[in-house]
């Protein structure tokens, strides 16, 4: 099984076939994937200018576990683009206050530490969240066009 750096992954929704480049993998979350929002009829010939393109969102992925499920597959590699290999600052919270259903207080990481920020800006709320999805969620997420800069958090 191959699932290194490049990796040029196939996701299969109700929208029609989508696609990830795995960018990173991290001791602690797995698979890094760059989620790409333009869906497919049919497989392209080629993935060089997707994955040139801006991601609709990042994530993180159990992506042995989806290939042994046949939920996903790997279709060959293409490089990193140069902008995105470096590892990504990622956003966190500690909790969300029930009452008024805020999250907070925010945290960053940036693949190997981590540290409180408190509050965040409108620009901070379009960095990436840390988290591992779900196959379901992720298919959720590229269906709706989710964003992290539309995450109700």
């Amino acid at each position: 099984m191959k699932s290194e750096i490049g990796a040029i992954i196939e996701i299969p929704t109700s929208k029609g076939l989508a696609y990830a480049q795995v960018s990173h993998v991290n001791a602690d979350f797995g698979h890094l994937l760059r989620v790409f929002q333009e869906t497919f009829t049919e497989r392209p010939l080629s993935f060089r200018e997707l994955v040139n393109s801006s991601p609709q969102f990042l994530c993180f992925y159990p992506l042995r576990a989806g290939l042994r499920a046949n939920l996903v597959s790997i279709l060959g590699t293409e490089d990193v683009p140069e902008f995105a290999k470096k590892f990504p600052l990622f956003r966190d919270y500690t909790g969300v206050d029930l009452k008024t259903g805020k999250a907070g207080p925010w945290w960053f990481w940036d693949g190997e530490q981590e540290w409180m920020v408190g509050e965040i800006t409108a620009a901070q709320r379009e960095m990436p969240m840390r988290s591992i999805l779900s196959h379901t969620l992720m298919v959720e997420r590229i269906e709706s066009g989710w964003t992290a800069k539309l995450d109700p958090l």
